[in-house]
């Protein structure tokens, strides 16, 4: 396999990474060519932990950045090789992993390579497995196994955000929310107890549940309540005894996980509410000066992140994070999957000003 050209282009780059497929579980070869590429450069130290690599800039600057991005993607669907089109004027790159978010890491690997004197020290971390469970993460792996690692002053994560700024992110939970019933044959169905009839009430609070807009350090989140899974059901001729109702729950981070559960265990009051998971949001973090310098050289106006990212983790080492990358999250995981063109150097220019001091 060639190895990974960092002179080259960026959307060349971008091609190039995207079409190693590195589906969550499978990213070992890609991690290999960046290793590779980024070992040999003199000015950076570079460490690998199984999948993830991270490559540190060590000249006794008084602040530290960290620059993150994951190289797994969502599983193809005949999405792969890469091609290019042009849609209405504007050139696009068409493949998995185009916006989520190799466009992103291309972008970190070529500015890791060409900027050997950074205004600030910056940790570059190319990570595993962000695709799938919280165990298997790696950027959940270096928290709990190497901490030292991720410390720093300020933290940029290059998930798409349309080549703007998006600060912070919305905290997540998932509950299932349980009724009981009673078997019976369904021909004699007075008999039993129907917990998929016993949970229409949990379906009426939902429907008139009103998520509230929320704004935190001048940024307003959306947070939402909706039903997502429902499980219940024995076979075609028995009443069933269970039905569990599967809630997730986005939260503006200005709410902390306990906050969180009571409210949900509040909403369904009566009934057998059980999380099953949580992740706490992480606050926009703009307000600390080197932020500010941040925005100031992107030249964005800084939006909420609606979803979760791993800036969560960074905030939660109390270290302020965004998400700044190319692409349109909308275009995250869809079989037509691509990030404009012109997006990829407008996030190569904003990162190389800022860390430059250009």
């Amino acid at each position: 396999m060639p190895g990974l050209d960092l002179t080259a282009d960026a959307v060349l780059l971008t091609r190039a990474i995207c079409d190693v497929e590195s589906v969550s579980g499978n990213e070992g070869p890609l991690a290999d060519l960046i290793e590779a590429a980024v070992r040999p450069l003199p000015h950076l130290t570079v460490r690998r932990y199984g999948d993830t690599i991270v490559a540190r800039t060590e000249l006794g600057r008084s602040t530290r950045v960290a620059i993150a991005g994951h190289i797994d993607t969502v599983p193809l669907n005949d999405n792969l090789p890469t091609r290019f089109e042009e849609v209405d004027g504007e050139r696009r790159l068409y493949g998995r992993g185009t916006t989520d978010m190799k466009a992103g890491t291309a972008v970190q690997l070529k500015l890791a390579a060409e900027l050997t004197e950074p205004v600030p020290d910056v940790t570059w971390i190319w990570y595993d497995h962000e695709e799938v469970g919280e165990d298997l993460n790696g950027l959940n792996r270096l928290l709990q196994e190497h901490p030292e690692e991720l410390r720093a002053d300020f933290a940029i994560l290059g998930e798409p955000s349309i080549a703007g700024i998006e600060g912070g992110c919305n905290g997540n939970l998932r509950a299932e929310i349980r009724t009981a019933g009673k078997r019976a044959h369904s021909a004699r169905g007075w008999i039993g107890v129907n917990a998929i009839h016993l949970a229409a009430p949990i379906l009426d609070r939902l429907a008139a549940y009103e998520p509230r807009s929320v704004e935190v350090d001048g940024l307003v989140y959306r947070e939402g309540l909706n039903a997502v899974t429902i499980h219940g059901g024995v076979a075609g001729n028995v009443i069933p005894d269970e039905c569990v109702v599967q809630v997730n729950h986005r939260f503006a981070p200005s709410r902390s996980p306990e906050e969180a559960v009571r409210h949900v265990e509040e909403v369904f009051a009566g009934f057998d509410v059980r999380i099953v998971d949580i992740a706490a949001g992480a606050r926009p973090g703009l307000d600390v000066p080197i932020a500010k310098a941040f925005v100031e050289a992107v030249g964005a106006e800084p939006r909420p992140k609606y979803g979760w990212t791993d800036v969560a983790r960074f905030a939660g080492l109390g270290i302020p994070a965004v998400n700044y990358g190319p692409g349109d999250p909308l275009k995250a995981h869809t079989d037509d999957e691509y990030v404009p063109v012109d997006q990829i150097h407008a996030v190569e220019a904003g990162l190389r000003a800022w860390l430059s001091g250009a």
